[in-house]
């Protein structure tokens, strides 16, 4: 009984910190999937749809599982992605300033017998911030590559006052869900080798 081999199907490094910090053994292999939302699809659909193609564009053999995996944050049904520049990371500060915001994201883990895909929402409280604060902390150049424009694991810690769910999600990969499916597998995995 061999157990399929992990792979990552990501470049991010918070999420290979996060399955190295829980013990997975894993190798990432990323292919460029457009990240565009439907008209009228949910964030929720978004994350998830975008988490499936990304492991179905790294899937290569019978013998492995790839995990693909997106997020995003919702502020009042509007998502906010990666900051486009300086400026759109400061918009996206000052809005969620004081006030609660989702963090979801979509996992896949892609198998010989197919897929399996699933999300996880997190809130968040931010803090009010001042301009400065939002000055500060985007000249640090930290919210350049993350959804919402913020790290909750970096210098933005002092933003979230609470929350309410998976703080890893909020970092970029819901622990314990990816966990919970790949047990799931990793018992039948004799079924798709």
């Amino acid at each position: 009984m061999t157990t399929p081999e992990l792979i990552l199907a990501s470049q991010s490094p918070r999420r290979r910190e996060l399955l190295r910090t829980a013990g997975f053994r894993f190798t990432v292999r990323s292919r460029p999937v457009e990240e565009v939302r439907l008209s009228g699809e949910t964030p929720r659909d978004y994350v998830t749809r975008l988490a499936r193609a990304k492991a179905e564009a790294a899937w290569q053999r019978a013998n492995e599982v790839v995990l693909g995996a997106d997020t995003v944050v919702v502020l009042d049904e509007r998502v906010l992605e990666n900051p486009v520049d300086e400026a759109d990371a400061r918009v996206m500060l000052r809005s969620l300033s004081g006030r609660d915001h989702s963090v979801i994201t979509g996992i896949c883990l892609r198998h010989a017998a197919g897929a399996t895909a699933d999300s996880e929402v997190t809130r968040v409280h931010f803090v009010a911030l001042n301009q400065r604060e939002v000055d500060d902390y985007v000249a640090s150049g930290e919210p350049m590559d993350k959804a919402g424009g913020y790290a909750i694991q970096g210098l933005a810690s002092k933003f979230v006052d609470r929350i309410e769910g998976c703080y890893f999600n909020v970092m970029g990969l819901p622990l314990a869900m990816v966990y919970r499916h790949w047990k799931d597998l990793i018992g039948a995995h004799i079924a798709f080798q």
